[in-house]
């Protein structure tokens, strides 16, 4: 048995030279668009004002969740320009929401694909399983080999460690509607795009935010690795904390990292489920334009009512005056006499 050995490394080795031989023109062709994209996004992140960049985070927070979220967003992002970290931090984050859109926008066909068609679930399966098990370090490998070093193999190696688990929480938000529900949707006419558009996809949204929740954290996660191939932010700090012992570095940028992990954390969070945030602008914005609704309607039902029929006016006054005789009753008059005489 000591000289069996199969060589899958070798033809590895060599399926990934014969794509980057023949496929030169597809990876060039990636290379720009992401370069394009994350540069673009850090060029506007890193231009606006800082204190701007603050409030609309901030605002965004209250907006989907609570003022405590934006009160801890104003704090802790002003904790990272205290630090000097951000520039790093909105090159990390511009590299993380990239990662995302493009990993999502991978995942949620994927998953839904999955979820109806049994056999691509059993292909899928054993291909998620052995993304999320190999070491996050061995998809820089190819990615180098691809695309050199920088931002572009650091976004390619972040988007294929953080896909399954979209993939996967797609799927079963999917699988897990109601069947009750879908069967009738069916006995209404409704078509299989019409049913995954207006049922499916709205009752797994809650499941399908949670699987973008976990690819943000797992892109979070690798896009410090990758500051290992190059790629600009929070990573590269890391890197250089590690190379020079440098302790007080690594710290800072730890903490950064922690600090938007839990802003984007929180912010998906919410929107998968709206309904659970009742201090949060939307919820207060809808509850007052529900109010608003009832008064309009009830004083529209008085008006017609009341408009050309003076006895319905007077029911209508007797009734209020009956309310408002039962909310502060009178109190009975007190009376002198009756029982025993003097």
């Amino acid at each position: 048995m000591e000289d069996f050995r199969i060589p899958i490394g070798s033809w590895v080795d060599t399926g990934v030279d014969w794509v980057r031989d023949n496929l030169d023109w597809l990876l060039h062709a990636i290379a720009v668009v992401v370069r394009w994209l994350v540069n673009g996004l850090t060029d506007i992140l890193v231009a606006s004002p800082i204190p701007l960049t603050i409030l609309v985070a901030a605002l965004i927070g209250w907006l989907v969740r609570s003022w405590r979220l934006a009160l801890g967003t104003v704090v802790t992002f002003v904790l990272i320009v205290a630090m000097n970290q951000w520039k790093t931090s909105m090159q990390t984050l511009s590299l993380v929401l990239v990662a995302t859109l493009v990993a999502v926008a991978i995942a949620v066909p994927l998953g839904i694909w999955s979820a109806r068609n049994s056999a691509v679930r059993a292909t899928l399966k054993p291909i998620l399983d052995f993304m999320q098990t190999m070491p996050a370090f061995v998809y820089l490998i190819p990615a180098i080999t691809f695309f050199s070093i920088g931002v572009v193999p650091g976004l390619v190696s972040t988007v294929i460690f953080a896909l399954p688990p979209g993939v996967r929480l797609t799927e079963l938000g999917i699988r897990g509607v109601d069947p009750e529900t879908v069967e009738a949707g069916h006995a209404f006419g409704a078509k299989p795009g019409q049913i995954l558009r207006g049922i499916q996809l709205p009752l797994a949204m809650p499941t399908i935010m949670a699987g973008v929740n976990q690819v943000i954290m797992l892109a979070l996660s690798m896009a410090v690795v990758a500051g290992i191939v190059g790629a600009d932010g929070l990573g590269k700090e890391v890197v250089n904390a590690i190379s020079t012992v440098n302790l007080a570095k690594g710290v800072e940028a730890g903490l950064s990292v922690v600090f938007i992990a839990v802003y984007l954390d929180r912010v998906t969070a919410a929107l998968g489920n709206p309904a659970g945030y009742r201090s949060s602008l939307i919820a207060i914005m809808s509850r007052w334009r529900t109010a608003k609704a009832a008064n309009g309607r009830s004083v529209d039902v008085t008006a017609s009512a009341t408009g050309n029929d003076p006895a319905a006016a007077e029911a209508v006054e007797a009734i209020e005056e009956a309310n408002r005789a039962k909310a502060s009753p009178r109190r009975a008059p007190i009376g002198f006499g009756g029982g025993g005489g003097n």
